[in-house]
């Protein structure tokens, strides 16, 4: 399942962007779609996600109510909208994509990177202050 975000830039602080990831290959509707980010020298780290149902979203404690996550499965594309970008929001975004499993399917969304079977190339947000 190729994944390919685009979206990133610089902003300044205070500022949005919307990254979005285009899937293509198998049933993408029925995977569950996350955000990771990655600042130098840091661990990737989970930021968003969602269900296939889109019923179910969750996000890092930390972002809650500035990034919203949203998917489009009839045209294979997901989202993430970023409002009120503060400079140590800069890192390297990641889309990704994990396949079906007995718990995603009932509406939980994974955390770890580990969990996720597909990535994106990655597109960098640099947040200025």
């Amino acid at each position: 399942v190729p994944l390919v975000e685009s979206g990133g830039g610089l902003v300044q602080s205070g500022g949005s962007l919307r990254l979005s990831c285009a899937a293509s290959g198998r049933v993408f509707s029925r995977y569950v779609l996350g955000w990771f980010r990655q600042a130098p020298g840091k661990e990737r780290e989970f930021v968003a996600g969602i269900s296939w149902s889109a019923i179910h979203t969750d996000y890092a404690d930390s972002l809650k109510g500035r990034f919203t996550i949203s998917r489009n499965n009839a045209e294979n594309t997901f989202y993430l909208q970023m409002n009120s970008l503060k400079p140590e929001d800069t890192a390297v975004y990641y889309c990704a994509a994990a396949e079906p499993t007995i718990a995603t399917v009932t509406g939980d969304v994974p955390h770890q990177p580990e969990e996720y079977d597909y990535w994106g190339q990655g597109t960098q947000v640099t947040v200025s202050s």
